[in-house]
């Protein structure tokens, strides 16, 4: 049985780029799917496909939701994984796809979403995560991850990381699309570890940003800077009220101060204060 379910004919796209994420091991403090969700806010969305659930998810780990009213049974809610495309204002369109990490099938799972980029036209592909990390929440995020080319790494400012254990279905996606020849880029923001239980928007604003300086599209993100910054001044109040916690909290910024006084030796501008300028650009032209 094939897992696809169509919404309508192939869309018309311009150079689509298929942007991807996933709930759970791969989305710390929701900051991937928060990011994904600023994208598809700043474009024009169409339902294209969406994955049956039947096949790929043990629903007593990954339950159900049901409606109830009045006594009565009005609906069940199933994981979904949604692909859809989003028309931007830039020259080129995006194919999305958010939803929940399958719990099998994994290779099935990512062969059929390729199996919809590829009709859709992509030829390139980032994916969105988000990991617990050593960081301080004061300072920018760091954005880490890997790509296809030397090109695209130097271009990411990624640095050169060697890794060797467990991976969630983004790390399988990206694997997958690298063997049908298509061009990747994953990116993942660290998040402090001592705030992971509750949303990261400064951790969303981040991956929206590199994305946008990598895709050249513009995104409106005024929502999370306003996230961000609240985020900011709430987790620097509850840190003032635990002496530890804030001791830990300085021993990390002073950690990260020192990378970046290491990284501030060249005058190269990083890869978020370009994204940083290009948005305020588009933001004053707009007006």
């Amino acid at each position: 049985m094939d897992p696809i379910i169509w919404e309508d004919e192939r869309p018309e796209l311009r150079e689509p780029l298929l942007v991807a994420c996933f709930s759970g091991w791969n989305d710390a403090a929701s900051a991937a799917s928060a990011a994904l969700g600023a994208v598809a806010e700043s474009t024009d969305t169409e339902l294209v496909a969406r994955i049956d659930p039947e096949e790929f998810y043990d629903f007593q780990a990954t339950r159900p939701q049901i409606e109830l009213t009045g006594g009565r049974v009005l609906g069940v809610e199933w994981p979904e994984n949604l692909i859809v495309a989003g028309r931007s204002q830039g020259e080129r369109d995006l194919l999305l796809i958010n939803g929940t990490e399958p719990s099998t099938r994994w290779r099935t799972f990512c062969n059929a979403v390729l199996d919809i980029a590829e009709r859709c036209g992509v030829e390139s592909m980032v994916t969105f995560g988000s990991l617990i990390a050593d960081v301080a929440h004061t300072r920018p995020v760091p954005i880490t991850g890997l790509a296809t080319s030397d090109e695209l790494i130097e271009r990411l400012g990624f640095e050169d990381v060697s890794y060797e254990g467990p991976t969630g279905v983004v790390g399988v996606l990206h694997n997958a699309a690298v063997e049908r020849g298509l061009t990747c880029a994953s990116l993942w923001a660290a998040v402090p570890h001592y705030a992971a239980a509750v949303p990261n928007p400064k951790a969303a604003l981040a991956l929206l940003r590199r994305l946008e300086g990598l895709c050249g599209i513009p995104m409106d993100a005024g929502e999370l800077e306003d996230a961000a910054g609240s985020f900011e001044a709430q987790v620097s109040e509850a840190v003032e009220a635990n002496p530890e916690i804030k001791e830990l909290v300085e021993r990390l910024e002073s950690q990260q101060d020192d990378i970046s006084e290491l990284s501030d030796e060249t005058d190269v501008p990083s890869g978020d204060a370009i994204a940083q300028d290009f948005q305020d650009f588009l933001r004053r032209r707009g007006d």
